[in-house]
């Protein structure tokens, strides 16, 4: 090798290593997360919720990149205390009826109520078999918000929109804004402390609040008017070239598949429901939602600068978390009894071998999605 190529070399390094890593597709994020959420809502098993939460937070950990919307979810922890708390809560104030063999730890004053309102009593005797099951549903809705959280800080949403059809297009923008609105909250937040923290204030509690929200609301107020601005100067909104008639066509079709896919989600949950509501209503209404996206998507051409890849850790990352909802859906290899275990006698959970290992495979994606650059 001569020595007039040893500085050539050195530069295509330099410039190799700083290159950007490629992130991972935001719609494999929230697949991942989706099928999370979807087992999360078939247990109210405190060991298995505890472990879809080590999950989040080791797949965070591991992917997350270094934004400021990426540190939102923390806040989330924080909110699913508080529905924690507060379901647990409203069970000792409107208690029901307990068992004999209950632990009793305390009684509220009671309160009868109408005849008309029958089935709510208001204060009473307050069992601890009661506690345990209200902080057990309390966490199965505090670890659903986790699971958005943990999809909002991996996937950039604004990176979500330029992959949806042509005919979600204002509906992908509303729900774009709308889902990074906590991000941009939390972000506001951090600036106006940091900011506080430079101008010497030491006030703290109460007292501070006055000083933090007014800056914070303006901040966001701002946002809100620099991101219409910059949609609407990329075209936002804009309907090409489809008639009046085409759009109320799409919109009907929409709508319809949407309606056949609720009738069928209610005819696979209820078992009472005529079988003509179950799989053919979701086949009929699947197949309605795809004519009106295609036909949506013919009215606006939209360009597209350097597309997301959708590769193989896309597939895995997205298929760890749709096989981690179907296992904990069939109930193959173990009793649904375990998914929901009762308080009452009061005995410790078990832990079921097949979700637990399926939420362990929700893990996955921490170390097959492509790593993030630390800086």
């Amino acid at each position: 090798m001569s020595l007039a190529t040893e500085p050539r070399l050195g530069v295509v390094e330099a410039l190799a290593a700083r290159r950007v890593p490629r992130t991972l597709h935001p719609i494999a994020w929230w697949l991942w997360a989706l099928g999370l959420a979807t087992a999360v809502s078939r247990t109210t098993n405190p060991i298995l919720l505890i472990l879809v939460l080590a999950v989040l937070g080791f797949v965070i950990g591991q992917r997350r990149v270094e934004a400021p919307w990426a540190r939102a979810f923390k806040y989330y922890l924080a909110m699913a205390l508080v529905v924690i708390a507060l379901r647990v809560v409203f069970r000792t104030v409107f208690a029901s009826g307990i068992a004999p063999t209950d632990h009793v730890l305390f009684r509220l004053p009671h309160i009868a109520a109408p005849h008309w309102y029958a089935g709510v009593q208001f204060g009473g005797p307050v069992s601890l078999e009661v506690l345990l099951a209200a902080a057990a549903d309390g966490l199965r809705l505090g670890t659903l918000l986790c699971c958005i959280g943990a999809a909002n800080a991996l996937a950039n949403p604004k990176r979500a929109l330029r992959v949806l059809p042509g005919a979600l297009y204002e509906l992908g923008v509303a729900v774009v804004v709308s889902i990074s609105v906590a991000p941009q909250l939390v972000e506001s937040v951090q600036r106006v402390r940091r900011a506080r923290r430079l101008r010497a204030g030491t006030a703290k509690g109460l007292r501070v609040l006055r000083s933090i929200v007014i800056p914070v609301l303006e901040d966001a107020l701002e946002r809100s008017l620099r991101l219409a601005a910059a949609m609407d100067s990329r075209g936002y909104g804009r309907v090409g070239r489809a008639t009046r008639g085409s759009r109320r066509v799409t919109a009907a079709l929409l709508l319809t598949g949407m309606l056949g896919l609720c009738a069928g989600a209610y005819g696979l949950l209820d078992a009472s429901a005529p079988r003509h509501l179950g799989l053919p209503a979701i086949a009929v209404g699947a197949g309605l939602c795809c004519a009106g996206l295609a036909l949506g998507g013919r009215r606006v051409t939209r360009t597209r600068y350097r597309p997301d890849p959708w590769l193989a850790p896309e597939w895995i990352v997205a298929g760890c978390g749709v096989l981690c909802a179907v296992l904990l859906f069939v109930s193959t290899g173990y009793s649904a009894a375990d998914l929901n275990p009762s308080f009452s006698p009061l005995r410790w959970p078990t832990l079921p071998v097949v979700p637990a290992l399926a939420i362990l495979l929700a893990a996955v994606p921490g170390v097959v999605a492509p790593p993030v650059r630390r800086t």
